[in-house]
């Protein structure tokens, strides 16, 4: 079963800065292009930190203080002086970053803990490959019934479970899967309910299954 991934709903078109870019240009490309930050690479295409909108008003919001002045704001993880004139001094660092073959669910997951709306997306050395988004995580329940159906239905059913699915029915319904009919075992039921929550798009799915036999351990077995 194809597992959708952080690559196959990425940006691949990423706007990008290198690491010597300075102040004024990294601003003008920031408004050009109506982003908010910018992955910087170095002169391998690996991608080293990121500068943002908060990185550069940051850095004036130094120069404007007094000399000595405390912050009581913690200090970000970048070179954060008056001088920082370039990329690499006003970049936070180390980059956040999540792998193309990640999953969906990692990428969310790593938004979530780190208070990021978007990650940029990087290949097996660490370069520059796209950049994800809250929006594009989305995508994935963008996909109709029916495929989501022809999934379930052949995917799950007939390739990956090795076991009687024959009087297994499957409905879908805005994303949620129904799974109706009779299968051997209830140990299976169970098996072929996680598997179709798992696919691609599911949203939900509604458990209608029968069993002939119940397998499930007893207290007595446990």
């Amino acid at each position: 079963m194809h597992h959708v991934t952080v690559k196959d709903v990425m940006t691949q078109q990423v706007i990008s800065t290198g690491e010597n870019t300075c102040f004024k240009d990294i601003t003008r490309t920031l408004l050009t292009h109506t982003v908010s930050a910018l992955p910087v690479v170095d002169d391998d295409g690996r991608v080293v930190g990121v500068v943002s909108e908060a990185d550069l008003l940051r850095k004036e919001e130094l120069r404007k203080q007094p000399p000595g002045k405390h912050h009581p704001s913690p200090p970000k993880p970048h070179t954060d002086t008056p001088g920082a004139q370039t990329a690499r001094d006003l970049m936070s660092t180390p980059a956040v970053t999540i792998p193309k073959d990640a999953s969906l669910v990692a990428a969310d997951r790593l938004m979530h803990e780190k208070g990021v709306k978007r990650l940029p997306v990087v290949d097996e050395h660490g370069r520059l490959a796209g950049i994800v988004s809250r929006c594009d995580l989305l995508k994935v329940f963008m996909r109709s019934d029916r495929d989501i159906e022809h999934d379930v239905r052949v995917d799950v059913l007939t390739r990956s479970l090795w076991m009687d699915t024959s009087r297994v029915h499957v409905t879908v319904k805005d994303g949620v899967v129904t799974l109706s009919g009779t299968m051997t075992l209830r140990t299976d039921t169970r098996i072929a309910l996680e598997m179709t929550r798992q696919a691609s798009g599911v949203v939900d799915v509604i458990d209608e299954l029968a069993w002939d036999r119940d397998n499930t351990p007893t207290d007595e077995q446990r």
